[in-house]
């Protein structure tokens, strides 16, 4: 990391700043992530390691994923802070930050009521027995004495992360939590000093905030994560917003203050925002709410990805620190790379959101731009040289088989990649042309460069025949070809046509760029649940009077994590595209004039869709392994990855890439 004070192009992104007495040698903070790297509530090596990598990759300040701070907490998926035999990792989690320059905050937070999983929580508390608006969870109203011995056990276990060499913790008061819930008059109807008006709303806010200063001491960083706009009635407005951080204000505690935007219910969406709206959406309105706080170091937070845009928040005065979540499990060493000259090496955040539906699901944080999170040597990672060269040829330029392509380059190997395509990409290439898309070019942008740097031969535009691949006397083949949509059950296959019964992906790559309106309706039928054929859909809006998706299941997008669902469902409606659920295609002589007959899946009957001018499917789909048969038999070693071995995601494409290549 560049010293404060040497050449940087990030000068005030790369400044010192103090806080609370302690001096953070850049702004860049790690805001807070679940990681599901926590096992039965114990420090582990991996956690360490995860939050050592990122301070070693540039954060000065790391915030940690929520903790059991309570005795009623026994969440096993985080650390429980109570438990004696944690307090050595405890110790080694924050001595690994401190080893690395870096400050490590613990979160301080409860659920209350709020629930995004499948189910109602059966031992959530709140202020109310009101229930959640997504989970319909309807919580314990804590009593006055409970609320008091909330106050003095978070307390309590926040001289114990002290005592254990954290440098403070931050309070997460937003995104419909506890806290949140206590703020906001929709969820909380308390006749007692913790309800009320707002200043009664705030009071446990604001007690915590003293209690932890009185406990923990002026050399504590206590930072506060507040709610901004929660999209409810009788929820958070800015305005509400801007009251509560005065009340927050007035106590004298907060270090600093950021601001989150949505809640646990039709806008939870808001708390993780996508490529389908504006950059960096909330950093005006956080500019705005901190004039609230006069003093108070403020956090710029949501949908920051380029150490541009840091750059120009800190010297724009629009805030004091850069709080990076997402874009730093994609990438533990962008601030390194961004203070060494090094930005067109930093694999950028997709913003796809694959990391909050991983661990959501109960699974390990994942991303779709990185196969190698919560490793032991992640940061700057360069691979080690392979003992024996090999020639490599992969047949191929999807995600798959670029990532294969470059890591094995880096390892020494020989490497030749064909492609039908004059572009590399594959279908992520067609998908970053669609509605909210945009972000996917970076996975295989970063792929071709780091190729193009270790030497990786590409002949695009090449099908690539046995022949050819034979004469290259390869060591290993690896086929990354992709996956083919299949035919339409219910279409027989004489019927096929490319113009009017053609796939989803190819009318996509059709649509892209055009001009040209067309006239009647478009019909998408939908096996997919995916996010690429509703991307597709919006586009199609922009041509066809009307846009109609069919599925045989009980709604749309399915396979998406909820927080992208939600969005997906919201911009369905916007553009007016009809949603036919529990419907199957029916075939008949009508589909040439124009008629498409729907069966109700459940026996209800049947419907006519009218002018329809085009009809699309979205069907499962299968590999594309033509070639596999034939190169063995010529005996040669082939390996098959990404949808070519089966067909899957882009999270599992770069996996298997980088798998591969490591594997030679």
């Amino acid at each position: 990391m560049i010293a404060a004070g040497g050449e940087t192009a990030y000068p005030h992104l790369f400044s010192p700043f103090k806080l609370a007495g302690f001096e953070l040698r850049n702004r860049i903070v790690h805001a807070s992530m679940s990681t599901r790297y926590v096992t039965a509530g114990k420090v582990t090596e991996r956690l360490i390691t995860y939050h050592r990598t990122r301070a070693r990759g540039g954060a000065s300040l790391l915030v940690t994923e929520p903790l059991n701070l309570l005795p009623r907490q026994r969440n096993p998926q985080k650390v429980m802070v109570l438990d004696e035999t944690n307090r050595e990792g405890l110790a080694r989690w924050a001595a690994a930050v401190r080893a690395e320059g870096s400050h490590l905050l613990g979160q301080i937070q409860d659920p209350g009521r709020g629930r995004h999983q499948s189910g109602r929580s059966h031992d959530a508390i709140g202020p109310s027995p009101l229930p959640d608006d997504l989970s319909w969870t309807v919580p314990h109203a804590l009593s006055t004495e409970e609320v008091l011995r909330l106050i003095k056990d978070f307390a309590h276990a926040a001289v114990i992360l002290r005592d254990a060499g954290f440098s403070g913790v931050e309070i997460s008061a937003g995104h419909g939590h506890l806290f949140h819930q206590f703020l906001a008059a929709r969820s909380n109807q308390r006749q007692d000093q913790f309800g009320g008006d707002l200043s009664g709303r705030a009071r446990l806010l604001t007690e915590l905030c003293l209690a932890l200063r009185e406990a923990c001491g002026e050399q504590f960083i206590i930072g506060v994560k507040l709610p901004g706009e929660d999209g409810m009635p009788d929820g958070i407005d800015l305005e509400t917003a801007a009251a509560i951080t005065r009340e927050v204000h007035a106590t004298g505690v907060p270090n600093y203050l950021t601001w989150c935007w949505g809640a646990h219910s039709h806008t939870l969406g808001w708390h993780l925002p996508d490529m389908h709206g504006p950059r960096a959406p909330f950093v005006e309105r956080i500019a705005s709410l901190a004039q609230s706080a006069p003093g108070v170091a403020i956090g710029a937070l949501g949908l920051i990805t380029d150490p541009n845009e840091g750059e120009r928040f800190v010297r724009d005065g629009l805030a004091d620190l850069v709080m990076l979540g997402r874009p730093l499990v994609t990438d533990p060493a962008w601030g390194l790379k961004a203070a060494t000259g090094r930005e067109a090496e930093i694999r950028y955040c997709v913003s796809c959101n694959t990391c909050w539906g991983a661990i959501v699901a109960g699974g390990l944080l994942a991303c779709d731009n990185n196969p190698r999170v919560g490793l032991e040597d992640e940061c700057d990672w360069q691979p080690a040289a392979a003992s024996t060269r090999q020639r490599v040829a992969i047949v191929g330029a999807g995600p798959a088989g670029l990532e294969a392509a470059w890591v094995a380059a880096a390892r020494g190997h020989e490497v030749v990649v064909w492609s039908a395509s004059t572009e590399v990409g594959g279908k992520a290439r067609i998908h970053a042309a669609l509605p909210g898309g945009e972000s996917l070019s970076s996975v295989y942008d970063y792929q071709k460069l780091r190729a193009d740097f270790y030497g990786v031969r590409f002949e695009l535009g090449v099908r690539a025949t046995i022949a050819e691949i034979l004469a290259f006397k390869p060591d290993q083949v690896v086929l990354a070809t992709g996956s083919t949509p299949a035919w339409p059950s219910w279409l027989p296959e004489e019927w096929r046509d490319e113009e009017f019964f053609a796939d989803i992906r190819t009318v996509a790559a059709r649509f892209v760029g055009r001009k040209q309106r067309e006239s009647g309706t478009a019909v998408i039928y939908d096996h997919d649940h995916t996010v690429f054929t509703y991307s597709t859909a919006e586009l199609l809006t922009r041509f066809y009077d009307r846009v109609v998706i069919v599925t045989p299941r009980e709604g749309v997008a399915a396979e998406e994590p909820l927080v992208n669902r939600q969005g997906i469902h919201q911009r369905l409606a916007d553009r007016k595209i009809e949603v036919a659920p529990w419907h199957e295609m029916v075939f008949d002589e009508g589909l040439l004039e124009g008629r498409v007959t729907l069966r109700e899946v459940r026996g209800l009957g049947e419907c006519v869709i009218e002018d329809v001018t085009l009809l699309t499917h979205a069907t499962p789909r299968f590999p594309n392994d033509a070639l596999v048969v034939p190169l063995r038999e010529a005996g040669v070693k082939v390996s098959m990855i990404g949808d070519a071995h089966a067909p899957r995601s882009l999270l599992v494409a770069t996996a298997e890439g980088y798998r591969c290549a490591m594997a030679l």
